[in-house]
């Protein structure tokens, strides 16, 4: 799933590429500081591409943003607590500043960095210019979250408290805070395009605030008709695009999409992991012309269309826990603040190009190819308890070479490599000889060959003629003269008979056809065709014995065996000479015909029924047959009046007229036999006499 080139990673989830741009490898949390220095000894640890230069914190990283013109990034970690702020065109960073607290949430005031301001954790905001800190103040309670009125010069902050606190910063002075009905605000967000103000509440309450009525405008529990009781609101954000759409992210890890003007939202997209939604942004790139939805939690960001619901991509970074997100306005390049020193990059094309900046990435990426590879961490491998099994490393486990992760293991991989090779010595082997297949087969697609038409009489032994003749032609091993004459020679010949006019008449004569089931054809052809039908299994059909197939196979089959196992040598025998022979019985007088003058039938079964037709047509011709309306056919006949005399009679003259028993030239039946197919008034069952001639002989 993922191929490394330098220090960028390539995965593909639906289709869609994301690459993963940082700056160290990816490196298991349990390697000890040792092992961790040695890397400076590692020349591909030292060859490293930095997408910006010292993106990192010592411990965590808490928020990231980008400034409004697109120019600098800032970013927020501990320990201890400070911000860095990095100058993109120069891909380094620029300066950093250590604080007394940590910070919760900041806000950039200006197009750039010059006017900052920070939310801490001590309850104060700093308010930060380009020469350092300017002032700072304290709020009543803990606050939560912050956002700026850049129309009125308003910071808002959201605290645990049902009141949201506004200073005016032009002013120098705190304001009248807007009240809510919640017990306290999580989050708050401001639209920049009609100033609307949103507050997601700890009951899960939404309440839209005006701030030039100084009051709410409007409150519906968000949380609810997502199916979810007593959840907060964690995320909220308004599409800047048309004003009219918010998003709002539950701490039950679900996101629902509401209009203004509706109660009801128009989407609800669920993360699937319970973890709360700490992040959402709206996207708006040339890509697409809707916006797209960037969604995160503790555990994966999530990249889908708002309208349908469609998931684009998702990215799931292995460093630790996800804080906040920064998406660069108008690109596909994604940075995100993690619970881990490391600050990873994502790069999703598909999403939108490389800022200017760093639009060496697009070049980068199309040089990259996407190969199958499994492994989380570079040094080790993941493996299920089924893949321990099968390279029997299971008595490995509870030792330090196996490290337990969710549900499989961790191994390193070089011993992973030579368990693999143990178990399967001849892998390598396997698969040079199936690369090797695959260059020949598609060698021979490659080749140009001639179609040739084979004729309709023999075609088989054309067939086989030209088969041979490529067949000399590719086996030449060697470059000798003399290999290469005879396999001319023979192709040569092939042609020669299939175009030579003294042949031409053993590929189109019918009668010059070769009978593949004739005798003589069958004698030098034993192994290679196939065995002629029995006349008797098309003709005839096996009788079903009614009093002594009960007797003897009355009880169940694997019983019987089982008894015969058990008896001795001779009374096995006894049984099988008490068997009673198999009797069959002729299907119908047009196959007992066939059969006295044997003929079979299969030839005349395999033809279309285009050709049956035309040959009933030909018979009808004749007078034999004659075709009515609607598919009937009439034959016709004389029929022979029958002598005078006794009953007894009558019946023996009509038994010679008729076809019988004598006919097929089988034993005759008893002439004063009442049981051969009589009935008590003396009239004869019909077909009773087929029956008793297939009973009277078998074959």
């Amino acid at each position: 799933m993922a191929n490394q080139g330098g220090s960028i990673k390539v995965s593909s989830i639906n289709g869609v590429k994301t690459y993963s741009v940082s700056g160290q490898r990816s490196l298991a949390t349990w390697l000890p500081p040792k092992k961790l220095k040695a890397l400076r000894k590692d020349k591909e640890y030292m060859r490293r591409v930095d997408l910006i230069q010292d993106l990192r914190f010592e411990t965590a990283t808490s928020k990231i943003k980008a400034t409004p013109d697109g120019e600098y990034l800032i970013a927020s970690g501990t320990y201890p607590p400070q911000i860095k702020v990095y100058e993109l065109r120069e891909l380094s960073l620029k300066f950093e500043r250590h604080l007394v607290s940590e910070v919760i949430d900041f806000q950039v005031l200006g197009d750039d960095y010059s006017k900052l301001a920070f939310l801490c954790g001590d309850r104060s905001v700093c308010l930060h210019a380009k020469y350092g800190s300017h002032y700072s103040l304290r709020i009543p309670r803990m606050g939560r979250s912050m956002a700026y009125d850049r129309w009125s010069c308003d910071l808002l902050c959201a605290a645990s408290s049902p009141d949201l606190y506004r200073i005016n910063l032009e002013q120098g002075c705190f304001l009248a805070p807007l009240s809510t009905r919640s017990s306290a605000i999580n989050v708050v967000t401001r639209s920049n395009v009609h100033g609307l103000v949103a507050c997601g509440c700890e009951d899960g309450a939404l309440e839209c605030l005006d701030l030039r009525a100084k009051s709410s405008i409007g409150r519906i529990n968000a949380v609810a008709p997502s199916g979810d009781t007593n959840e907060e609101i964690t995320a909220l954000q308004f599409d800047d695009t048309g004003g009219f759409h918010i998003a709002v992210g539950s701490s039950s890890g679900k996101v629902l999409i509401y209009d203004l003007r509706s109660s009801h939202p128009l989407r609800v997209k669920d993360h699937m992991y319970g973890s709360p939604i700490v992040d959402i942004k709206w996207h708006q790139t040339l890509n697409s012309m809707q916006p797209k939805m960037i969604t995160a939690d503790k555990h994966v960001v999530r990249v889908w269309d708002p309208e349908s619901g469609d998931g684009l991509t998702s990215i799931e970074p292995t460093g630790g826990t996800i804080n906040n997100v920064c998406v660069f306005h108008g690109s596909g390049l994604m940075l995100m603040a993690l619970d881990c020193n490391q600050i990873p990059a994502y790069f999703i094309p598909s999403l939108g190009p490389a800022p200017k900046w760093c639009s060496y990435l697009e070049n980068l990426t199309e040089e990259l190819e996407e190969g199958a590879q499994t492994t989380i961490y570079d040094d080790f491998k993941f493996l299920t308890k089924e893949d321990l099994e099968r390279l029997n490393l299971t008595h490995l486990i509870g030792t330090n070479l196996l490290r337990a992760y969710m549900h499989g293991f961790f191994i390193d991989y070089r011993l992973y490599k030579k368990a693999q090779a143990c178990t399967d010595p001849f892998a390598y082997d396997a698969y040079r000889q199936q690369r090797i297949q695959e260059k020949m087969e598609a060698e021979r697609a490659a080749r140009v060959t001639m179609k040739r038409k084979l004729p309709k009489v023999n075609k088989k032994l054309a067939a086989r003629l030209l088969e041979d003749a490529e067949d000399a032609e590719l086996n030449i091993d060697g470059d000798t003269a003399a290999k290469k004459k005879s396999a001319k020679k023979k192709k040569g010949l092939a042609n020669e008979i299939l175009q030579d006019k003294r042949f031409s008449v053993l590929f189109e004569n019918k009668e010059f056809e070769v009978d593949e089931f004739s005798p003589e054809y069958l004698a030098q052809h034993r192994s290679s065709l196939k065995k002629q039908p029995s006349l008797i299994d098309e003709h005839f059909e096996p009788v079903e014995n009614d009093d002594e197939d009960e007797e003897i196979n009355g009880s169940d089959a694997s019983t019987a065996n089982h008894s015969l196992e058990d008896e001795p040598e001779g009374e096995t025998y006894r049984r099988k000479a008490k068997r009673v022979p198999r009797l069959y019985e002729v299907k119908d007088e047009r196959h007992a015909e066939a059969f006295w003058s044997g003929v079979s039938f299969s030839k005349e079964d395999a033809l279309p029924l285009e050709e049956r037709v035309a040959a009933l047509e030909k018979a009808s011709k004749q007078g034999e047959i004659r075709r009515g309306p609607g598919g009937s056919r009439e034959i016709s006949f004389i029929s022979k009046s029958l002598p005078k005399g006794p009953k007894y009679e009558d019946d023996d003259d009509m038994r010679e007229n008729r076809r019988g028993i004598e006919s097929l030239g089988f034993r005759p039946a008893k002439p004063h036999s009442r049981g051969n197919g009589r009935t008590r008034g003396g009239r004869r069952k019909e077909g009773s006499h087929m029956r008793s001639r297939g009973r009277g002989r078998k074959y």
